[in-house]
């Protein structure tokens, strides 16, 4: 699967960076009989259903002339949405000051998943400040333990 991602990055990457865009994430999955790939990408101040769809076609053309896929698969271009994964150095520290959540490979002070305001990012560990019904604490994450972090909406 990593081969066909690294692939379709290669091949989407110009295209965004033309348009001003950022890639956030390649998925390419196999959901009961259908294949999808789908490609998350992101700006600034948002992105509109015409930025997925002029990416959507210049990414079709490409895979059309080069068929490196020997089967049939969707292609899905959309936002990652208000709550993206954060996977890249630059996306912990844009999250900065913001709301996030982070699950963990193994329990941390017997937790596994934490959620709260992202503190600090130092490439290391992420510094968090969880709130418990009255009381604020704060988490220190190393980053070798965090098996997936996202920016989270609070309520």
């Amino acid at each position: 699967m990593s081969k066909v991602t690294d692939m379709i990055e290669e091949l989407v990457t110009p295209i965004l960076d033309e348009m001003q865009l950022e890639l956030v994430e390649v998925e390419y999955v196999k959901e009961g009989k259908n294949w999808f790939l789908r490609v998350f990408i992101d700006k600034d101040n948002g992105i509109d259903i015409e930025d997925c769809g002029i990416v959507s076609e210049r990414l079709s053309e490409k895979l059309d002339a080069l068929d490196p896929i020997p089967h049939n698969y969707f292609l899905e271009v959309s936002s990652p949405g208000a709550e993206r994964p954060l996977k890249k150095e630059k996306d912990f520290e844009k999250a900065i000051g913001k709301y996030i959540n982070v699950k963990t490979y193994e329990p941390i002070d017997g937790e596994k998943t934490f959620e709260g305001t992202l503190r600090e990012y130092n490439g290391d560990t992420l510094t968090m400040e969880i709130r418990i019904k009255t009381r604020t604490r704060t988490v220190v994450l190393p980053m070798d333990k965090v098996a997936k972090a996202r920016l989270a909406v609070s309520f």
